[in-house]
This record gives C-alpha cells, structure tokens and sequence, in this order.
C-alpha cells in the first residue's frame, strides 16, 4: 500500500453494529478522500482504586467496556487505571453513571476523533495507508492508518449567499468561484449579463444547489453570516419540503443545531468546511466599526453593496424580484463576490490553515485557543505519566490583571514608547511556568533538592526540567522569526495569535490547565518585570508618565529631534535588557529570554484626565508620530478610536489635536466648528451606532437611549407591517432629537444640536484645551448666541 498524504477538511465519529467508526475527509492531490477507521475505543480514566466498583457497573448496564491499570496519575497524584469502551454511547452512559457516584473520571470529554488525533500529533496534514475504493468523485479508504506530516493543499473555495423574502421563502442561491459562478433563481428565463440557473419553483432551487455542489465539489464554502442565516433559511426550506439536503461528499446530509443556550448556530456538512466571514476575521483579530459586509467591504475594498439600509433593502430585492429579476441575480452574485474578496485581501483562508497546521484545530474552528493548548500540551503529558484534570468553572480564584500604572497627565514633547517583545511568552520561558512543572515542582522537598525549583507566586514553584510549555513556545517563536524573515505575514500573525493565548488558557477557568498559581506566576512577574524597568529608566534621568502590561512611556522632558530620540531609545533598550540578563543569571540561574523593544517616538503627546478629574486616565492618549507625508496622530482610547463615538466628534478631534501638535491656536477653529454644528452643516456626523447587548425587554430600568431608538424603530416596523429588527440583540443607528433618540431610518424630529455640543465636542475639547491654557465653554458659549 503506497503511502498518500492530504490535509483534514472534517472529522466525525459515530457508533456502528457494537463499534466506532472514525470517518475523515481529506484534501489531496488526486481529489477528496474519506478515510474510514474502524474499532477505536473511546476511553477515559479512573482511580485504580475504583476498578473493582467500575466492573460491576459495567457487568449491570451491560456494557462492552475494558479495564485495565495504566502508567499514569492524576494531578493529585492517584494512580489511574483506563476504562475502553467499544462505543461512544456505552462510554458516556458508564462515565456518567460513575460521576452520580462521586468517582473520579478523567478526559471523558476528549472526544474520539479529537484524541486519534492529537495522540498522533496529526495538526492538518497526515500521510494515509489504506485500501482504496473508487467512488463516484472520491476515493474510499479502509483499514487505514495515519501519522502526521508537513502538507499544505490548494483548496476550491465557493463563496455562497441566499435572497429571501422576509419570512425566509427563498428567491434567489448566488455561488461564487473559480469553478463557476451563477445564480440560481425561481422564475421564467431572460436574459441577463449575469450568469442565471431558472428554476419553477423553491423545492427545484434546492435541488439544482445539491446537483451545483456534486458537480463542482468545493472543499470550503465561505459567506457573510452564513451559518446563523443563509444555512439556517436553508436548513428550514429543506425541512418545510421534506428534502435531505445532501451537499455533502458521498451525498451525505449537511447538519444544522442551535445551542439551547445561546442560540448559536452549527453547521457540518462531511467532506466540506463551512467558515463565516465574520467570524473568521474576529479569530484572526481584526476589528471594524461595523460587521456588516457593506461596512467591512467599504474599509477593506473600497467598494460595497448597491443597497444600504436595511428596510429600502427588502423592499427593493422584494421588487426586483416581481419586476427585475436579473438585477436582483446580479444584486445577489456581488455579494458573494464581495466575501471572496475580503477573504483574498486578508488571506483568511491561509490563515486558517496556518493555525491548523500549527495547533490541530479544525479551519472553522471560532476562537479555539483552549482546544489549541489541549491538542499540543495533552499528548505531551500522558507520555509524561500523567492524565489530564477536569474543568472546574466555579469557585476559581481569579488571577491579577496585567500591570498598568497611574498616569501623570500632560501634553509633552518627544514621548518614547518601550515595549517588552511578547511579555507573557517570554515570562513562561524565563521563568519556566508550566502546568506538569508546578506539580513536578510542588513535590520537591525543602532543603533537598529546592535548586531544583524556580519560585513562582502564591506558592507556585516550578521543576528545572520537567515541562513543557517553555519548549512549545520557544518552537512557536523560533518559527516566527523565521516566518518574519520570509514576509509571511499571514503564518507570522498566526503564530503570534496562538503564542500569546497560552497566558489567556491557563488565566481561564474554561481551561483544564487553569490554575490561579500558574497565571499568578505569569502576571505578577509581568508587575515586578514592569515596576523595575520604570526604576532603571528613572535611574537615567527620564520620567515614566505611564505603563500599561508591556509598555513604557517615557517622558525625555524636552524637544529632542528622531535621531536624537532614536539614539537614547536604543541605549535605554541596551541598559534595561543587560540588567535583566544579569538579574536572573545571579538570582535564579536561569537565562533571561526578556528583551524590551524601542517601540516609537511621539514628537507630541497627550496623556489626559479623566473625565471631570485631575486624575490620570488609563489606556486613553494621543501623540504624533513621522515627519512629512509620514505624519500621522495615533488615537489610543480616545474617541477618534472607538466605534461608540460619532463621526462628529471624531471629526473635531482630529483637527483639534492636529492643531495643537504642532502649536497653533485653536480657538478661531473651535468657534467655527460649534459654529457650523449650530448651522446643520454636520448633520450627517450625528448618527450614533450601539449594539445592544440584551434582547429589548429585558431592559427594565435605566434604559439607554440606544435601546429607545430600537424600541421606537420596532413599533414603527410593526405599524407598517415590516419584520422587528432588534428584538433579539444586534446594532442600531440613532440621532439624539429635541424628543430625545430616534432611530435614524424613520428620523422624524429636528436634531438637538446642543446635545452634541455637550456630550460630543465638549469632552473632546476639555481633554486637551487645558493643556494650551483656553476654556471651551468661554470659545463656544458667544456661538450660541448667533443661532
């Protein structure tokens, strides 16, 4: 049997006649492929003391299960035997039934497909051995064996997106890709630029997308919340006509569910990847003022829908649909167009693939840093003698948050930025945190053999050399740097994302690594490491106005030009890290991986109040950075830099802070903007954008104005018999009226301009006038007098 190798597209495993059976779709280079493993046992772990007790439930509920002592202990050190269940079913009744009696059970939570797989350390790519058996479109194998191997594999990638009415009855299914792009659409044939699939009716556009993806055979389907939308309608038509919708491989169903707490939505379809736009770009840590395609299409492409707001949006696809079909065709493909795009621009499906490839987790996995920390560190630790512990979401003592110091406000010149390269990674390797090491390092006896352990906080002390978390991220940093020196930004990101989450895991009661000793000895450290990098600055005649996790702002208290600044900002880096080195050497005899950054210099800087105070403000400044075309001011916190913020204000603030970096009076500039404010000229920078964070009733007391403008907007919709649109969370537009909020698509009353001018530009204003010595209100307060 030849060896092949592919790259893991879904994975499932079902019980059948007594057994299970592990099915896996691969990408290869001859086409898809369905690996078939039959026979491996779910298994989970108990005291060995409890095997006795654990027979005889097994011989009463009839159960097919093994079993047998193991080489290994639990964290608390009981020795464990294994339990081997010939299905899945059978393992979950007998773990359940022990855990009403108060017995231990480990890792019955690490499901089949997940545990063959991180046991063979397979992350994305695998090499196969099997008999093979040609299938129509695919290749079968049986009796299969895998290991893991480096393999990267060209994807077909079909953007999807649906048009319906307004009670989910479908008109329209656009799919776009390399392959083919059309639309398939109900009605009479005619002509149309856009490439048209006519169908007679709903059930005959359901079939001719199931007869689109047997033909086309994509391996990933993309879309703009099409999982909570376009596969949800789906799934419902299927359903209403009594259709399997089998746009699986080997014409298998696709599955739906919602969570029964949260309501989110699921979908799998064997043999292809489902990713949501939305989600993927969140995974991947971007951030946009609004989530909706237009909005992210516009920043990121410069282009977007034809139609914007939400209710003129459904009646005209409503219209289009009676009376123009072909621009209804052609409204539908721009979509899918439009996602394809935004996945290309961001390489979203490389890195995907990238952090498969890196942790094991499935392409459409959302989040998944706990399950990334489970597949790399899990394994490591059976072959260690151990198994892993249970979650334990309550009563968890938190851990401190990362260090940020009071702030001394000011606007100064020439401001430094130091940053420590990766803190939290670089704390774990320094100072060897780790889950196995605690334990290993717990045991150590006092007076015996304590060089052996390294001090941690609130009792923690870590073995020398038994773990395995420090390796896992000097691996993942050394692949970085290399991935940095190539320009791979998108395998560069990717590695970053994962190496900082493993601080995020194990401060996470989600996490089964969470232990408060273990985040305490990552974050505590970050405060010392913080505490005495500001003395060793100050030790040079600098001052320290702020610090915030792993920045250090420095204040040089004077005007110094950039290669002034650059020099003392790279002897300062020199200073800072050769004390560190010595530090630990002398102190712990371990090696400093700690390296403090130069980072930028702020020709001009704002630190400002709080809001009313005279008190520093926290994560909130401002400065200027570059020379020439270069030029830019960089907003932290402030309003240019959140989405809750209008356009208004944002506006204002920038000119404002422009002018007073580079020390003009600003107060001919403030009279005219209030001005102009007065004068209606600024309307449209009014608008306020909030989500709503509960559904509308249940807000009983206090309520925000966000959530009148909703309330008003859905007594509207219901008058005129559209469908509600914030019932159940989401985001609303609104502009504050003389008769208080209104949402902005059924904008009635006149604007309360001195609304704005309090609540949005006086803020700005009172942040840095105070600074140049001039009063906003002593500015503003003759304007109103002309209007």
């Amino acid at each position: 049997m030849s060896i092949q190798h592919g790259f893991l597209l879904t994975r499932q495993a079902r019980d059948i006649s007594g057994q299970t059976q592990i099915e896996l779709w691969l990408k290869t280079e001859n086409g898809p492929v369905q690996l078939i493993i039959n026979g491996e046992k779910s298994v989970f772990f108990i005291s060995q003391e409890d095997t006795l007790l654990c027979q005889t439930l097994v011989r009463s509920l009839q159960i097919n299960a093994e079993i047998k002592a193991v080489p290994l202990t639990s964290f608390g050190g009981i020795k464990l035997a294994a339990c081997y269940c010939h299905t899945i079913k059978q393992a979950q009744q007998l773990s359940q039934e022990l855990k009403q009696r108060d017995i231990l059970v480990l890792e019955d939570d690490i499901r089949l497909t997940d545990r063959y797989l991180m046991e063979r350390f397979i992350q994305g790519g695998l090499e196969f051995t099997g008999i093979p058996e040609q299938k129509r479109g695919y290749t079968k194998f049986h009796h299969t064996q895998c290991r893991k191997c480096d393999y990267t594999p060209q994807l077909k990638v079909v953007s999807l997106d649906i048009e319906c009415s307004e009670k989910g009855i479908l008109y329209s299914v656009g799919l776009d890709s390399s392959m083919d792009s059309r639309v398939i659409m109900i009605g009479p044939h005619q002509k149309s630029e856009t490439q048209i699939e006519w169908v007679e009716n709903e059930r005959q556009l359901l079939a001719a997308m199931i007869r689109w993806f047997e033909q086309f055979d994509p391996d990933v389907i993309i879309g703009w919340n099409v999982i909570d939308f376009d596969f949800r309608v789906l799934h419902k038509r299927a359903q209403w006509h009594k259709l399997k919708l089998n746009i699986g491989r080997a014409k298998q169903n696709c599955f739906f569910r919602t969570s029964s707490n949260t309501q989110q939505a699921f979908v799998s379809i064997p043999g292809r990847v489902v990713m949501d736009g939305i989600d993927t770009l969140k995974t991947a840590t971007f951030h946009f003022r609004s989530w909706s395609l237009e909005s992210v299409s516009q920043e990121l492409l410069g282009e977007g829908k034809k139609i914007h707001n939400v209710h003129d949006r459904m009646d005209e696809i409503n219209q289009m649909f009676l009376k123009d079909k072909p621009s209804l065709a052609k409204y539908n493909l721009q979509d899918c167009v439009l996602v394809n795009k935004i996945f290309s621009q961001t390489h979203l499906l490389e890195f995907a693939i990238e952090r498969s490839k890196l942790t094991g987790v499935e392409l459409d996995r959302v989040g998944g840093s706990v399950a990334a920390f489970t597949n790399l560190y899990l394994p490591q630790l059976h072959r260690a003698g151990y198994a892993a512990p249970n979650l334990h979401s309550e009563n968890w003592f938190a851990s401190p948050g990362g260090y940020v110091m009071d702030s001394i406000p000011n606007l100064y010149d020439s401001v430094l930025v130091l940053d420590f390269k990766s803190l939290y990674p670089s704390i774990i390797r320094s100072f060897l945190i780790d889950p196995m090491g605690l334990i290993e390092g717990l045991k150590l006896e006092v007076g015996k053999d304590e060089h052996q352990a390294v001090e941690g906080f609130r009792g923690a002390q870590f073995h020398r050399s038994k773990h395995f978390l420090p390796a896992m991220i000097e691996d993942l940093w050394a692949a970085r740097d290399q991935a940095k020196s190539n320009s791979e930004d998108v395998f560069s990101q990717a590695i970053k994302i994962i190496m900082n989450s493993f601080y995020g895991v194990l401060g996470s009661s989600g996490c089964r690594f969470f232990d408060t000793r273990l985040a305490s000895s990552i974050t505590m450290r970050g405060h010392e490491i913080m505490k005495q990098t500001k003395q060793l600055i100050e030790q040079q005649g600098y001052q320290v106005i702020y610090g915030d996790t792993d920045s250090t702002f420095v204040a040089l208290n004077g005007q110094f030009s950039q290669m002034q600044a650059d020099k003392i900002g790279l002897e300062l880096v020199d200073c800072i890290n050769d004390w560190w080195a010595k530090h630990l050497k002398e102190k712990y005899n371990l090696t400093s991986i700690l390296e403090i950054e130069y980072e930028t210099h702020y020709k001009k800087f704002l630190m400002p109040t709080i809001r009313g105070q005279e008190t520093g403000s926290k994560k909130r400044y401002a400065g200027l950075i570059g020379d020439g075309e270069s030029e830019k001011i960089v907003f932290k916190g402030l309003e240019s830099a959140r989405t809750d913020w209008t356009r208004l204000s944002q506006r204002f603030q920038r000119q404002l802070y422009s002018m007073i970096f580079h020390e003009q009076d600003p107060s001919d500039f403030v009279r005219k903007f209030v001005e102009q404010t007065l004068a209606g000229e600024f309307d449209s920078e009014m608008v306020y954008q909030k989500r709503l964070r509960r559904r509308l009733h249940e807000y009983q007391k206090n309520i925000p104005p966000q959530v009148k403008a909703a309330r008003l907007a859905d007594e509207i919709n219901s008058q005129l018999g559209r469908p509600l649109q914030y019932q159940n969370k989401g985001r609303i537009e609104y502009v504050i009226t003389i008769n208080g909020p209104e949402p902005l698509e059924y904008l009635k009353s006149s604007i309360d301009y001195q609304h704005y001018i309090d609540k949005q530009l006086k803020p700005v204003a009172e942040a840095i006038l105070p600074f140049v010595g001039i009063n906003f209100t002593s500015l503003y307060e003759p304007q109103l007098g002309l209007f």
